[in-house]
């Protein structure tokens, strides 16, 4: 039982390609033949890799070995589910990307190739996404009989809003990069073959923040941005009040005015 037990373990963790670049993790969803769909194996190695974060890193990227970041869910595995299995099967995704969106270091996506259906789920998961002009966004779930499972229908209207995905979904609506850029899908659009490099440049950038203010960014101005205004201002004076007070901010603004750290300029 032990041996069988190894053995899964090894075979998830060799879905992922896991490595490290100073204070930034990489994770390369390890798939390329399968055009890195996802299937129960791999979501269950993402689950554990943000689970068990290393101290030290301070941003994850996760992006696709291979030409494409991920076709989204394996279907061969969809076909073997009932109701109730298909039910605990979505609950099981949404976990999964919910250890993402509420991971303790922010997490930015390098997207290239096919970025649809639950690979799109997964970008989404990301706070910041990066594309080349390769990567293409799609929601084939309609032509398929199905239903987006992974968390779509509540992350990517708050990107591109729910007309613009009721009209992906109903007619199997194709994004580009350009137009994803343009639209909400990525925050960045690079030149071709440029995505990791782009994303490993803002995760290092992002990884040397106040780990306090990374904390806010991820956990409290989300739940702000739905709150009423009332309540959103005060969350907001409260986060603020704990961030100016932490150790790391006195240092900080200290350097600031004394000089030491660059100010702000127009790229």
């Amino acid at each position: 039982m032990g041996n069988a037990s190894t053995a899964a373990t090894a075979d998830q963790s060799a879905m992922l390609r896991i490595e490290t670049a100073g204070p930034v993790l990489s994770v390369g969803l390890n798939r390329p033949a399968k055009r890195n769909a996802l299937n129960d194996g791999i979501m269950l190695a993402i689950q554990n890799c943000f689970s068990h974060l290393p101290e030290g890193i301070g941003a994850v990227v996760i992006h696709g070995i291979g030409d494409h970041f991920s076709s989204g869910l394996d279907l061969s595995e969809l076909t073997e589910h009932d109701a109730t299995e298909g039910l605990r099967h979505s609950q099981m995704w949404h976990r999964v990307f919910d250890r993402i969106q509420y991971s303790r270091v922010p997490v930015v996506a390098a997207l290239k190739g096919a970025v649809i259906g639950g690979g799109l789920e997964l970008a989404c998961a990301a706070h910041i996404r990066v594309a080349e002009p390769s990567a293409y966004f799609a929601l084939p779930e309609g032509q398929r009989g199905i239903f987006v499972g992974g968390g779509g229908s509540v992350r990517l209207p708050r990107l591109i809003g729910v007309p613009r995905m009721t009209d992906m979904m109903l007619t199997g609506r194709v994004y580009s990069a350009t137009e994803g850029a343009s639209y909400g899908f990525a925050q960045y659009l690079t030149e071709e073959g440029g995505a990791l490099a782009k994303a490993m440049e803002l995760a290092g950038r992002i990884a040397n923040n106040a780990p306090l203010t990374n904390f806010a960014v991820l956990q409290a101005l989300p739940m702000i941005a739905e709150a009423n205004p009332q309540t959103g201002l005060l969350m907001e004076s409260l986060m603020a009040t704990v961030a100016q007070s932490d150790k790391e901010a006195k240092l900080r603004i200290r350097a600031f005015l004394d000089r030491k750290t660059a100010k702000v300029k127009p790229a």
